[in-house]
């Protein structure tokens, strides 16, 4: 199955423009996929692979004469892995600025070493985009909302990669074993020198069994025996390897609100249950209610990631115990949502927070009305 993948619409504008497009994203998220789809229909485009010694020796050499026979005629060259090329932002720079009837597109399995190499040689030259899991906005393109009904259960369970959703049972769980080992992360002990990957994967299954709760810091280095300044480290480096992301509290310095507290969670629900080993059905699960809040919350992430790409979001909890789930701050307005897999009435948002902070909308999502949550 072949799923549209919305931010392809955006990427599409900025063809037409001079910025040269970087497109970060996990592993096996369809990046090249994605690229594939898009130049299909595209006369004069090429993807070059960087991970071959004929490319990067190439554009490693600066040589304008050998590069422009490397992109021959095409007017669009996508250069895939760009982070194997060494000096990848200066070389970009020189192409962009010698060889302007090249657009370019430069891809990179996560964030760190290739912004860093960008960061400074194309100031003001570059659009950056990010490419994550499927939505459900995309799955429902490739399938339709009764099929995302009959099989949410599996999508919980096995989370939504492209190329695992539609696999069977037995390969779904091979994959997402293999892409949870040392794959997913291997950027980081590769660019980073980290000598103790061992601590990487007990510091993700401590986050995996604390999805949806407040995570600190100081527990952290306790349990695994290491400094804060570590875990921070190796948190910073997840997050930026597209692998977890954090929710901070929000707060408008209430005395009872908590502050400085953050929960962590998966991008994809699949890669958290391989991290613990649990593909249990929903029903055998007792972490059934932290795993959808997870699903919907990556959800709300990524589809936010197209249409409302500066929405900043929180959880929202006080010292009494009133919380919400999911707080987003969209253009100076805010919603909030609560995530529950079983409904008990109606549900409902404290009225603390209502009365104080005035969200323009409150939505309670649970399986029966998952369809709202891409709203």
């Amino acid at each position: 199955m072949m799923y549209p993948r919305d931010i392809s619409r955006t990427i599409n504008y900025w063809l037409s423009k001079n910025e040269i497009i970087i497109l970060y994203g996990g592993r096996q998220v369809g990046k090249t996929t994605l690229l594939k789809e898009m130049l299909r229909k595209t006369d004069n485009a090429i993807i070059l692979n960087c991970e071959l010694p004929t490319v990067a020796d190439i554009l490693e050499s600066k040589d304008l004469s050998q590069i422009k026979a490397l992109f021959e005629d095409n007017k669009i060259v996508a250069l895939d892995e760009a982070q194997k090329i060494t000096g990848i932002g200066s070389i970009l720079k020189l192409i962009n600025d010698e060889l302007p009837q090249y657009k370019l597109i430069a891809t990179r399995s996560s964030s760190f070493d290739l912004a860093n190499r960008l960061s400074e040689p194309l100031t003001g030259r570059n659009i950056k985009f990010r490419l994550y899991p499927l939505s459900l906005n995309e799955i429902k393109q490739g399938r339709n909302w009764f099929w995302i009904k009959e099989n949410l259960n599996s999508l919980l369970i096995y989370g939504t990669y492209p190329g695992i959703t539609d696999l069977s049972v037995y390969d779904k769980q091979i994959k997402l074993t293999e892409l949870a080992s040392d794959y997913l992360f291997k950027d980081i002990l590769m660019y980073e020198n980290i000598k103790n990957p061992s601590l990487i994967r007990r510091l993700l299954k401590a986050l995996a069994l604390q999805t949806g709760s407040q995570v600190s810091y100081n527990e952290l280095s306790g349990l695994l025996g290491v400094q804060r300044v570590t875990i921070e480290k190796y948190i910073d480096l997840l997050k930026k390897n597209f692998v977890i992301f954090s929710l901070p509290s929000y707060s408008s310095n209430l005395r009872n609100e908590l502050r400085k507290s953050r929960k962590f969670y998966f991008y994809d629900t699949g890669i958290r249950n391989a991290l613990i080993g649990n593909f249990n059905s929903i029903a055998n699960r007792v972490d059934a209610g932290a795993l959808w809040e997870n699903f919907c919350i990556s959800q709300r992430i990524i589809l936010n990631n197209v249409s409302k790409p500066n929405a900043n979001t929180y959880f929202w909890r006080t010292y009494d115990g009133a919380e919400i789930d999911l707080v987003e701050e969209y253009n100076g307005s805010l919603s909030v949502f609560e995530f529950k897999m079983k409904l008990k009435g109606r549900g409902r948002i404290p009225d603390s927070f209502i009365k104080k902070y005035k969200p323009v909308e409150t939505r309670i999502i649970s399986p029966t009305n998952l369809f709202e949550l891409p709203g």
